[in-house]
């Protein structure tokens, strides 16, 4: 007999794995308060090859308003620069000696509405993936229910159980995107 526990269990590491995206994608949301991820990952032009930010620097935060990117090498200043310029993060980079400054600017309220709704877009994938780990679980639990692996009851249990397990994971998704839509709001 198959257990439904086991098919509820195998989906737990995936919904574990969505929620750790969804919390390393709300660190790329600038609010008013800076995070090295915020620039890491962004894309820099180096002799013909695309590397990031965080492949070409140290990058530290000076306080929470304000970072510093220090290049391994002083020809990679412009390339970063320029980067960070036609990036979506309307932050003005500012080249000091042999780092780059980069001042956190105050938030419009057009560009907080624009991050509210982003943010909205990604919690909705995210609620999204984990509906369709609901429905891979509930469907075997059906096909085990059909070929007798699973009795009846054991199908009813599982499906409150599995359902439990979604409810835990919505409301942590809601949780991250609350709190990063307090952060954008001020």
């Amino acid at each position: 007999m198959s257990d439904y526990k086991q098919i509820i269990e195998k989906i737990e590491p995936e919904l574990k794995k969505t929620i750790n995206f969804l919390e390393e994608e709300m660190l790329k949301i600038r609010t008013s308060f800076f995070s090295p991820s915020l620039v890491e990952d962004i894309e820099v032009e180096i002799e013909g090859n695309q590397l990031s930010v965080k492949e070409l620097a140290a990058i530290s935060l000076i306080s929470s308003r304000e970072m510093s990117i220090q290049p391994w090498d002083k020809s990679y200043l412009q390339p970063i620069q320029k980067a960070i310029e036609k990036s979506s993060l309307g932050i003005t980079p500012v080249i000091s000696k042999d780092s780059i400054r980069l001042p956190a600017p105050s938030i419009s309220q057009e560009y907080r509405k624009k991050l509210l709704q982003v943010l909205a877009e990604k919690k909705e994938d995210t609620r999204k993936t984990v509906r369709h780990f609901r429905e891979e679980a509930w469907r075997k639990i059906q096909d085990g229910s059909r070929k007798g692996e699973i009795s009846e009851d054991d199908k009813f249990r599982a499906k409150d159980k599995l359902q439990e397990l979604i409810d835990e994971y919505n409301e942590k998704i809601s949780g991250i995107t609350e709190r990063k839509a307090e952060e954008i709001e001020g």
